[in-house]
């Protein structure tokens, strides 16, 4: 009896056995990206510019790194303590930027006031077509996007790319975004706020281009 007692026991911790390969016959896409971490000369520095971008709060930290979040992930930035490094320069491979996206007009709009409050400015901002973007630079000189999406779905954005804008225009137009908040305040209709001109006679995607 005590046997098949402790046998039963056994058999009731033991699942019925898994075939990864009947489970995932195919190629598996990630569910999200996670996170990205950034290496810095000054973690304080790096740390109070990301709170104050992200609006976010701290999930830990010690003397070596922070990491901090924004939303239900435990940690969207690392920031890691690296010592005397060079900063990125621009005409070598790597990542480009990072992006973080606002659910609506009024939300960027809003951010880029209060952060320019605490000074901390966009070097570029641009209708992209499918997005109104403003670029930043980190402390350590990463490049930081804020953006939001002017399409709500796939199909309108297959569309924008079908019509040939991006024949015409594949990099956008800047804006000045104290004039977009002014049409913005102002009752101007959402979709001509966010639409993207054509470029005037004699300009060319690369012109603007803002570093």
């Amino acid at each position: 009896m005590r046997g098949s007692s402790k046998a039963g026991t056994v058999n009731q911790m033991t699942e019925a056995k898994r075939s990864l390969e009947a489970m995932h016959p195919g190629a598996v896409a990630p569910n999200k990206l996670a996170h990205f971490v950034v290496r810095t000369n000054d973690l304080a520095a790096s740390r109070h510019w990301y709170l104050t971008v992200l609006a976010g709060q701290v999930a830990f930290e010690n003397a070596m790194c922070c990491f901090l979040t924004y939303d239900d992930e435990h940690h969207r930035v690392g920031l890691i303590k690296m010592g005397d490094l060079e900063a990125p320069q621009a005409h070598t491979v790597g990542v480009d930027h990072i992006a973080f996206t606002f659910s609506e007009l009024s939300e960027l709009l809003a951010t880029y006031k209060r952060l320019e409050r605490a000074d901390i400015r966009p070097y570029w901002c641009i209708i992209h077509g499918p997005t109104v973007s403003m670029y930043y630079r980190d402390p350590q000189g990463v490049a930081v996007e804020l953006q939001y999406d002017v399409f709500r779905t796939t199909a309108e954005v297959e569309a924008f790319f079908a019509a040939g804008n991006y024949e015409e225009n594949f990099i956008g137009t800047v804006f000045e975004p104290d004039e977009m908040i002014t049409r913005f305040e102002n009752g101007e209709p959402l979709s001509e706020i966010v639409k993207r001109p054509r470029l005037p006679p004699g300009v060319t995607p690369f012109d603007m281009i803002r570093t």
